[in-house]
């Protein structure tokens, strides 16, 4: 979860579709993806947002664990160096898994308590 100025980066990814490729139901995500054989969970956050959004990171959080379409997902905060984020380049990708298609800044809701949990859905599914 990277959060600058009130707003949340968010990755825009395409699943899979009727032909078993990458012609699906868009949908908006947190960057991230799964652990590499030798790597923590801070190496991995810092490697996920490298690749899925250009930026370098400079320190790791864990928040919290969440329910995931593929399972329970574990979100962490990860503060980066100023810059603007870029859509990482997947065009070889060759898997089935979901294709990255855009990124955005999403403005958190408004939380009426200084005691309030700071809570950020790791997923929104939406028709646009």
């Amino acid at each position: 979860m990277i959060i600058r100025d009130g707003r949340v980066l968010m990755v825009r990814e395409r699943g899979t579709g009727a032909t078993g490729r990458h012609d699906g139901q868009e949908y908006w995500t947190l960057p991230g993806g799964g652990i590499e054989p030798g790597e923590t969970p801070e190496q991995t956050v810092m490697r996920e947002v490298a690749e899925e959004v250009g930026l370098v990171t400079l320190s790791v959080r864990y928040l919290y664990d969440a329910p995931y379409p593929s399972g329970w997902t574990a979100c962490y905060a990860a503060e980066v160096e100023q810059g603007e984020p870029r859509l990482g380049v997947d065009d070889d990708l060759t898997c089935d898994c979901p294709r990255m298609v855009g990124l955005d800044w999403v403005a958190l809701p408004q939380i009426s308590s200084a005691t309030s949990p700071l809570v950020v859905p790791t997923l929104l599914m939406g028709c646009c």
